[in-house]
């Protein structure tokens, strides 16, 4: 049987050891040793995808034939992310400057959609016909702070 097992936001099943204070670390521990040797056995591809690469394990990251970086978009990718994900919402105000976003502001490719998620449900309870500017600076600020950043 020849299968792939992809695991997202693997850090929070691949985590690192702790020192044993009690028996929950002890039980946390077992759970990611035998993890470790269960994935070791595994005669197929596994994945992990995680935003947290330093929180993963040093055992299970010595193991790791390869590993991939993405770093975020730079302003071109996201300007094409925001025009990707502006093609989809035709109810659109058009007196903004989506370039100057996209060179602005850092955000990755799912913290654009989450702002046109927010902006979009901001027009629905305005009951508007158009996503206005004010609210995807407004979602773009709620991302920034996710991120522990400031507008």
């Amino acid at each position: 049987m020849k299968c792939i097992l992809f695991f997202d936001e693997a850090d929070a099943l691949f985590g690192k050891r702790t020192n044993v204070s009690d028996a929950h670390d002890r039980y946390a521990n077992q759970e990611v040793s035998y993890l470790l040797q269960r994935i070791e056995e595994f005669p197929g591809v596994v994945i992990l995808a995680s935003n947290f690469s330093n929180n993963i394990d040093e055992a299970f990251m010595r193991r790791f034939q390869a590993v991939a970086y993405f770093p975020l978009p730079g302003a071109r990718e996201r300007l094409a992310i925001w025009k990707g994900v502006l093609s989809t919402f035709p109810m659109l105000e058009i007196d903004w400057d989506i370039e100057k976003v996209a060179n602005r502001y850092e955000l990755s490719g799912g913290s654009i959609m989450n702002v046109m998620r927010y902006a979009s449900l901001m027009a629905i309870d305005k009951s508007s016909e158009a996503i206005q500017h004010t609210d995807i600076i407004n979602g773009i600020r709620r991302e920034l702070q996710k991120e522990g950043k400031t507008l």
